[in-house]
């Protein structure tokens, strides 16, 4: 009898670790086949330097003051005129110059660092700063350009290139007055913003803190970690039910819960996010990845991009949680999903910036 329960125990034991076993090589497999290859790089890369030069169609978004405000996208923004709409070229700078920093060979004949020397110039950066000094356009971009412009600069700051510090350098100004005035507004947002779309309050703090972490800005990344703290900490049973809306880019459910992985320790962190999301510490989570129904609608091409800002998060929170890796397997999922949907052949609202989106969440892949 002893004999026949030490065999059915070794049995059993090599059945468990030959389903371990399988599971770590169908997640190492899955990881990889989200993994940027050079290929992707490239191709990504094409996106935005495709569109920085491309002045329309445009999406404005200002308020006018008068007649003397009524002037061409360049005219108002001589860097930041492509791609559609300000933020969109924003972040597109940053993919580009993401990808220069990893891939030194992507840009070689220098046509894109010519580029990018002709924008990013003091004289354009200063009618830049005039538009968000204009009293009626303070609020503009409030918070997500801003924030992708904060990332932009953290990619400059962070790149050993003597043409990335001159741009660096360029930006500054800008950037100084919007991290001004995100310290300013901050106080007076007595209620978070909780929409998966460009007003999300988790997803612009998130992309801040990273930024003021980066660059050594303990000032704004006390504010944000204090005022984050303020309009999150108490929050509970985050319903995934009612996600995703029509046309989402974000989770507010996954961005709030990876904005509070960044600001707490992992122990006070896993009470929260327990009381937060508790689906997530079941190892049978699943999470069906977002469907478009057709891709030449600029809006409802939006969920290409959730799916992305959803793995992102979800890499995140693993991450500081690696007990949660089963999670890791759904963020696959989602990439691996939209991933060969990016294409210049989509409608331009979707071409120009799904690029973006699918780096960053490529870049959290552990």
């Amino acid at each position: 009898m002893k004999t026949i329960v030490i065999t059915l125990f070794i049995a059993f034991t090599m059945l468990f670790l030959l389903n371990c076993s399988n599971n770590i090589s169908k997640i190492t497999e899955e990881s990889a086949l989200v993994s940027l290859s050079e290929k992707q790089a490239e191709h990504i890369f094409s996106l935005p330097v495709h569109c920085l030069n491309i002045e329309y169609p445009n999406k404005l978004g200002q308020v006018l003051g008068s007649d003397k405000d009524l002037k061409s996208p360049k005219q108002l923004r001589p860097i930041f005129y492509g791609c559609f709409d300000w933020h969109s070229s924003v972040h597109g700078y940053w993919s580009i110059i993401n990808l220069m920093k990893k891939y030194p060979g992507i840009d070689e004949d220098g046509k894109v660092r010519q580029l990018l020397n002709a924008h990013i110039t003091v004289q354009n950066a200063a009618v830049e700063l005039a538009f968000f000094e204009d009293i009626n356009n303070k609020t503009f971009e409030r918070t997500y350009g801003w924030a992708w412009l904060f990332k932009l600069h953290e990619a400059l700051a962070t790149w050993d290139d003597q043409d990335a510090k001159r741009w660096k350098t360029t930006l500054q100004p800008l950037v100084d007055h919007l991290v001004a005035a995100y310290k300013v507004y901050l106080p007076k947002l007595i209620y978070p913003i909780r929409a998966g779309q460009h007003d999300n309050s988790a997803f612009g703090l998130s992309l801040s803190l990273d930024y003021a972490r980066a660059v050594g800005d303990k000032e704004f990344e006390d504010s944000i970690v204090q005022h984050a703290k303020r309009l999150f900490l108490t929050d509970e049973n985050c319903n995934l039910v009612y996600e995703p809306s029509g046309y989402d880019f974000l989770s507010p459910c996954f961005e709030e819960a990876y904005l509070m992985a960044k600001i707490m320790d992992k122990q006070e962190y896993t009470a929260w996010l327990k009381r937060f999301l508790p689906p997530l510490f079941d190892e049978s989570f699943t999470l069906t990845p977002a469907v478009v129904k057709d891709r030449t609608d600029g809006k409802l091409v939006h969920l290409d991009g959730l799916n992305y800002s959803r793995a992102a998060c979800l890499y995140g929170i693993t991450k500081i949680l690696p007990e949660l890796n089963h999670l890791n397997s759904v963020a696959n999922a989602h990439i691996a999903f939209s991933l060969p949907n990016l294409s210049t052949q989509d409608d331009y609202m979707g071409s120009h910036w799904l690029g973006t989106f699918a780096l960053y969440a490529l870049e959290h892949v552990h």
